[in-house]
């Protein structure tokens, strides 16, 4: 697993699905926590609301892997690695 934060490349793959299911975890979470009208069970409800703070929990660690990643790119190749990602 450590190999695969070696190459920045995949780093900033990774942190692109990272980003894409802190996405979908959020807006899942506040669908479910604040939109559904219908019933649910309290475990249920508690578990939406996690999802409300693991969402963007998510979106700030991929987005710091894409920064460290992006940065990485530009040490290793110059400034077009920056139009790259």
């Amino acid at each position: 697993m450590i190999r695969d934060f070696s190459s920045p490349q995949q780093v900033l793959q990774l942190s692109s699905k990272v980003l894409a299911l802190g996405a979908l975890l959020l807006v899942v979470g506040v669908y479910g926590a604040y939109f559904y009208s219908g019933p649910a069970p309290i475990g249920a409800l508690v578990s939406l609301h996690t999802l409300v703070i693991l969402g963007p929990t998510l979106l700030k660690v991929g987005y710091v892997m894409r920064l460290l990643a992006q940065r990485r790119l530009y040490a290793e190749q110059g400034s077009a690695a920056c139009v790259m990602a």
